[in-house]
């Protein structure tokens, strides 16, 4: 018996670094661009020029989805577009109140526009730019490729840099490209603490980018977007998505020896196509898991055996519990043998990701103590977050070693 599940093709990762692999003769530039580009807090865009109409002098995803419709419908979807969502929202609620330095420095990544801060990071006054509507839609297409009305933004397709027409004749003057949009290092603000940033057990709470830079996709030039981005398309699909997730993973059910009148195998997980720890948060949970069933699929009490991948910490984010995350090619196993019993038929084995694992313990414990202005948005957050599991792997193995369906 042996069950194997896909993994990231090797073509795609080939094409991913040859398409990547002409960025590093443009490091610099593009390290310079990064800097400029996503130094924090955004300043605000000001007077937009004269020229401009209301459509091109605004901000709202709409406005840019006039010209742009597939790469708003994919904005919609994603988690950038969600990331100033009820729970975030809701803890925000208390914290502008008592720490309001500190909640708008929550924004810088989750919703980073000067237009989207309801205080001027500072002096903590009235932000006469303030759009509050704005604030709700997170990162939106303005906050990566507008500055002062400038717009910013990839290559062409052929590489190339320069406009296809005049910029004066060209809707809100034309597009300024660059390299860095390609460039795992343009996502390094918001996915990597620095040195100073909070860390438990010597390592930041948010190391993504270090992560990925320590590992063979880094060697070999695929960039964030490359797997995130796939074709340009505005997606940023990751721990939340099960296609995602099933394409970086290998997964092998293998024989085991048995025991007299039971059932045995060993399930194998292995990060065989992220770019970094599975998972890289402190937030999601990835359950191996195997028990006994009965003819009707049912789970028999007291026979379920489980193993943990993820980085586990306090609520209270004092204190790493744990950290069994897989870095890209490390591998996981679960064994597991056992006789039947009270009915059982076979064991089942599966793979569960529960992606917001942490939210749903947090937000469980802030309702309890009390969750202020923002407690409404909060339940709807745990809502959200008690929905978001799902499986990526099942089958079943009966007693003669043979699959069934799961």
């Amino acid at each position: 018996m042996r069950m194997r599940s896909r993994a990231w093709p090797a073509w795609a990762l080939l094409v991913a670094g040859c398409a990547a692999g002409a960025l590093g003769a443009r490091d610099e530039s593009v390290e310079s661009f990064v800097a400029r580009h996503w130094r924090t807090p955004l300043r605000p865009q000001g007077p937009a020029p004269a020229r401009f109409t209301p459509l091109e002098a605004s901000l709202a995803p709409e406005a840019c989805g006039t010209c742009h419709p597939a790469q708003l419908a994919d904005w919609r979807t994603s988690i950038h577009a969600a990331a100033m969502g009820p729970g975030v929202a809701g803890q925000l609620a208390e914290l502008r109140v008592r720490e309001p330095a500190t909640a708008l420095g929550c924004q810088n990544c989750h919703a980073p526009l000067a237009e989207q801060m309801p205080q001027v990071p500072g002096t903590l006054a009235d932000n006469p730019a303030f759009d509050a509507a704005l604030r709700t839609r997170g990162i939106p297409c303005a906050a990566c490729h507008v500055r002062g009305h400038e717009r910013f933004g990839p290559p062409r397709r052929d590489g190339s840099l320069a406009s296809a027409a005049p910029r004066a004749s060209l809707p809100h003057e034309g597009v300024t490209r660059t390299p860095a949009y390609l460039a795992s290092s343009f996502c390094r603000g918001c996915h990597q603490f620095g040195p100073d940033g909070y860390a438990l057990n010597g390592k930041p709470l948010e190391d993504t980018y270090e992560e990925w830079k320590a590992s063979r996709f880094a060697a070999a030039g695929v960039q964030c977007q490359d797997c995130h981005m796939p074709d340009r398309r505005h997606l940023w699909r990751g721990i939340h998505d099960a296609d995602m997730v099933r394409g970086g993973l290998t997964i092998t059910l293998d024989d085991a020896p048995r025991v007299p009148g039971g059932v045995a195998a060993r399930l194998v997980i292995e990060n065989s196509g992220v770019g970094h720890r599975f998972p890289t948060y402190v937030t999601p949970l990835v359950l191996l898991r195997a028990e006994l069933v009965d003819a009707a699929g049912h789970a028999l009490a007291g026979t379920r055996v489980e193993r943990r991948i993820g980085r586990e910490v306090t609520l209270d984010l004092e204190r790493e519990v744990s950290d069994t995350r897989l870095a890209p090619g490390e591998r996981a196993e679960l064994v597991y043998a056992r006789a039947l019993e009270n009915g059982a038929v076979a064991a089942r084995f599966s793979v569960v990701v529960y992606p917001d694992a942490f939210y749903t313990a947090f937000f469980e414990a802030l309702l309890r103590q009390g969750a202020g202005r923002g407690e409404d948005d909060v339940r709807r957050a745990l809502g959200e977050t008690r929905r978001s599991a799902f499986t990526v792997f099942e089958a079943r193995v009966l007693p003669t070693g043979r699959l069934s369906p799961p």
